[in-house]
């Protein structure tokens, strides 16, 4: 039995020993933000590298591709032996997708595996290796000229691949309008000369802006020219003050566990993608996506970017676009849609360490209840736990009947549940379950010589399950299934999943017969050093913003999975692998729709879990840097994202909570969350966050119907929910450079109090006109920056005009809401004739699938258009057989902007009784319709009439 004390004492040791490693982290990415030479040899290789050389080229059949074998000019030795011999697929995936996929011509090599993201696979993964390389020297009498290109002129294609021979390098170019997307190749300051036999090209690449394409063994190098005009976003994840991609700085992609405060150094996902906007082309973009698991630098200079990948291969994807949103969904297309999150996770949540038992649950649930705050779910973290070990319980504070007895009241109070799980499986107690199964399937982790790789977490000595093992998925499955039987919650928190660690070595043993000494805040744990090219490779990535060691405080770079694969190539991959399977089994064990949040992610996590960025601090800085962390997600293809309210290290004021809950209640996944020794920061400790409180969730929770629907647009085309504000207005290349406010869809647009001792909030607004969604009143916008009055209980929240935002009651819970009217809110331009539009999704919220289908969903899409004389607005459904099943009515609709009040309204033919139903407010111009009782799932028409000479101009 373990006493509170003791779990407080283990605590805050933990606590000091990861403070001191971030803060540690952030002292050094302060002192060596491209300040100190890295470790490296650029300048060496740069002399040495003379790069490839184009020998054969074998179109495909269908004009959709071709291969090419590439041969080294002239080896260089730095970062290791170059491999001679490449062979690159350029393949038409689609009319917007150009795929270019570059390997070693004799030797497979590490890449993400299929079963993880599911993609078209490169022709020389299809053919024996040998056999291409043969084919490949049939055909060197078909040598390239000095250039060449993919011709595409006759089809719908975008995107046109071009290259030159030698050196080799290549160049995307959107067809339409020529412009060049990416661009391999350096430029030279002086003309390429042959100078032997071998076409060897000497006492140039000095005077190139970049090297030409590297490919070792452990290093590959690739650039690409970039306008010095252009936007980049994305390269993640990483803490950022501002959205934008900032030149001259590197861009580490490595999972890392530390504190997300820690600005411009890795974290705890990685995300080889990036979106290009260019400006004088209507916004024109496109994306780039690098599918490599390896660990990365990518310098983004002034006017090229350099990739420094220290395995894997080059498998570029390139989308056309040209907006944002197509980018995205091309990009999601390819990697998988976003998963669809059950409706009730869009409702508010709690969670503390330090929950100690659940006495401490009901008090902040009643003390919610009594201030009035909308709360959904209520979360554990690792206090619920026997020893911390997953799958169990602590048998006095969270006792299996009453914690199930107190899920039970949740549920039945329209309330949800979740709670954590990390990795790391105790191997202290010879007797505990989980354990035993996992030694049974033999499904851990296996250190370079061949046992089970011991490391150390909360619960002490662990093993790593390995989620690529055939046999990993029916033990997880197991073990959350009777899990579930003891409690039956409603989602999981998978935690510490890069994987961390608290010990650093490639083989770590314990003495079992002395028992788990008291964790000091450090390794306890016996652990020998690696010293292997894969503990330290050649080329030495920027962790932690100080070149640290790769393997530090994580698995080792020599632990093998199932599959053969090394920790060195798979460790990015962690997180992701993790997500897949726990999305399966629940899916299998609750036969609903999974939530799932987890910390460490990858390319396509969005497709089985939802992300929040990590312990962050109650600060300022942390509240301004949440915005751009939430938007990167979400352009990551991760939409269901947010950050600990409040801040998770730290004390809170009144004044941050307060404008954090604020800004929160607008993120995708809203949820507050602090440390153990952090003080209490509900919202309803303080009387004013309890009424800013009351009144930003008030609206997000009217608002769930328009936020569902975006859901289910981030399902089926990517789309985030969260958006940078240049998704909706590509055309105003003044979005491009705000950072600290976002929409919520195309039509809603959240500007936050980032700051203390304000009231007002400089907002950047574009063309249009914008309505106060809490009071109506209006802005109109020729696309400038207006203060905003903001006081100490109020953010800004606008609808722009020309949207149809479907709405309905604020309640405590969102089955609540689900049970209450609904109201259409209609804003109108200013124009003599506008128009106006939106969409409403609807199915039961939790089933497995997110689909339309008859008799499971329904879509209702409303039009609107206006003149000085007349108005007209029509609901067309799709399948509304669901709705009509659940009694849905539409009570309300409330038109923005109107210019004053109607003379005659009908609906479907029917005049309405306009001293009944009708209220007109001229002081803002609405107008509200109300006890109308349609039913949502049928077609209506509603037309007014006005007569002109009223007419109040806006």
């Amino acid at each position: 039995m373990r006493s509170e004390g003791t779990v407080l004492v283990s605590a805050f040791l933990g606590i000091v020993w990861w403070v001191v490693v971030a803060v540690a982290a952030a002292a050094a990415a302060a002192a060596t933000e491209f300040s100190s030479p890295p470790p490296n040899s650029a300048s060496t290789l740069r002399a040495e590298h003379q790069g490839y050389r184009v020998t054969a080229v074998n179109e495909f059949a269908d004009g959709s591709g071709f291969v090419a074998a590439l041969e080294l000019i002239k080896p260089s030795e730095t970062y290791g032996v170059d491999i001679k011999q490449l062979s690159m697929v350029v393949r038409n995936e689609e009319d917007e997708l150009l795929h270019v996929h570059i390997s070693d011509s004799l030797s497979p090599r590490w890449e993400v595996p299929q079963e993880l993201i599911q993609r078209p696979v490169p022709l020389s993964l299809l053919h024996d290796q040998n056999t291409l390389l043969q084919h490949h020297r049939n055909l060197n009498s078909q040598v390239p000229e000095s250039q060449g290109e993919l011709d595409s002129t006759s089809s719908g294609r975008l995107l046109e691949f071009s290259y030159t021979s030698a050196p080799f390098g290549f160049s995307i170019t959107r067809i339409s309008t020529g412009e060049v997307l990416f661009n391999s190749t350096p430029v030279a300051a002086s003309p390429l000369s042959d100078d032997d036999d071998h076409g060897v090209i000497d006492d140039i690449v000095q005077s190139f802006s970049f090297n030409s394409m590297v490919f070792k063994d452990q290093y590959l190098e690739i650039s690409t020219q970039i306008p010095k005009t252009t936007s980049l976003f994305g390269l993640g994840e990483s803490t950022k003050s501002k959205l934008q991609i900032t030149r001259g700085r590197t861009y580490t992609l490595w999972a890392t566990d530390i504190g997300a405060y820690n600005v411009d150094i890795d974290l705890y996902g990685a995300f080889p993608f990036y979106m290009d906007v260019r400006q004088g082309a209507a916004g024109a973009s496109h994306g780039v996506l690098l599918l490599n698991s390896n660990g990365m630098d990518v310098d983004v200079n002034e006017d090229f970017l350099t990739y420094h990948i220290i395995g894997g291969v080059l498998d570029f994807y390139f989308f056309a676009g040209p907006s944002p949103l197509s980018v995205v969904d091309q990009y999601t297309k390819l990697i998988g849609r976003p998963a669809p999150m059950p409706f009730w996770s869009f409702g508010f949540h709690q969670c503390k360490w330090g929950y100690k038992n659940i006495d401490d649950l009901r008090y902040v649930i009643e003390n919610y209840r009594k201030a009035n705050i909308p709360l959904e779910t209520i979360w554990n973290d690792i206090d619920y736990m026997d020893a911390y070990k997953d799958f169990t319980l602590d048998p006095v504070s969270y006792a299996e009947p009453d914690l199930k007895n107190f899920v039970d009241e949740l549920h039945a109070n329209g309330q949800h549940y979740i709670l954590i799980l990390d990795p790391g499986i105790s191997v202290i107690d010879q007797n505990y379950s989980t354990l035993l199964r996992g030694l049974r399937a033999d499904i851990f982790l296996k250190n370079e010589f061949g046992n089970n790789y011991l490391a150390q977490v909360w619960p002490g000595p662990v093993y790593f399950p390995d989620f690529l093992h055939p046999k990993a998925q029916s033990w997880w499955t197991t073990e959350i299934a009777e899990f579930f039987k003891k409690v039956p919650f409603d989602g999981l928190w998978i935690d510490m999943n890069e994987a961390a660690n608290f010990c650093s070595g490639s083989d770590c043993s314990f003495d079992a017969t002395a028992g788990v000494p008291s964790f000091d805040g450090g390794c306890f744990l016996h652990c020998t050093t690696g010293s292997t090219q894969f503990d330290d490779p050649p080329y030495k990535i920027d962790h932690m913003g100080e070149y640290s060691e790769i393997g530090e405080r994580s698995i080792a770079m020599t632990v093998k999975h199932y599959t053969g694969a090394l920790e060195y190539d798979a460790h990015n991959l962690y997180g992701l692998s993790e997500s897949i399977v726990t999305n399966k089994a629940l899916k299998e064990v609750t036969k609903k729709r999974p939530f799932i949040l987890s910390r460490s992610t990858f390319v396509s996590s969005g497709a089985h879990a939802a992300h929040w960025t990590g312990d962050n601090k109650a600060t300022w800085e942390d509240l301004e840097y949440s915005v751009a962390s939430v938007l990167n997600s979400g352009i990551f293809g991760v939409p269901m994202v947010g950050a600990d309210i409040c801040g998770f290290a730290g004390n809170a004021t009144e004044e941050l909570c307060n404008r954090w809950m604020q800004l929160g209640a607008f993120y995708p996944f809203a949820r507050s969350h602090a440390e153990i020794l952090s003080n209490p920061q509900e919202p309803y400790l303080w009387e004013s966050v309890a009424i800013s409180s009351r009144k930003a969730l008030g609206l997000r929770y009217r608002l769930l119907p328009y936020i569902y629907t975006l859901m289910y647009e981030a399902h089926t085309q990517g789309f985030p929910i969260a958006r940078p504000l240049f998704f909706g207005f590509p055309e105003d290349s003044m979005t491009l450079t705000v950072s600290h406010q976002f929409l919520l869809g195309n039509g809603i647009l959240v500007s936050p109090v980032l700051s203390p001792g304000q009231t007002s909030v400089n907002a950047y607004l574009p063309e249009g006109v914008w309505y106060n969604m809490f009071d109506f009143s209006k802005v109109t916008s020729q696309g400038a920056y207006h203060m905003l009055p903001a006081a100490a209980d109020e953010i800004n929240v606008h609808v722009h005009e020309g949207s149809v935002v479907p709405m309905q009651a604020s309640a405590l819970t969102t089955a609540e809401v689900r049970n209450s009217p609904f109201t259409l809110l209609v804003a109108l331009g200013k124009d003599l004739f506008t128009r106006a539009h939106g969409t409403l999704f609807l199915d039961s919220g939790d089933d497995l699938e997110m689909v339309l289908q008859n008799g499971k969903s329904t879509l209702v899409t409303y039009f609107v258009e206006a003149s000085t004389g007349s108005g007209h607005m029509t609901a067309s459904i799709i399948y509304g057989s669901y709705a009509l099943q659940q009694g849905w009515r539409l009570h309300t609709v409330q038109i923005l902007g109107i210019k004053h009040m109607p003379t005659k309204i009908n609906i479907n033919g029917e005049p309405v009784s306009l001293s009944a139903k009708a209220v007109f407010h001229p002081a803002k111009l609405f107008l509200e319709i109300h006890g109308l009782d349609l039913p949502v799932g049928k077609e209506f028409e509603l037309v007014w009439e006005t007569t002109s000479s009223a007419d109040i101009l806006l």
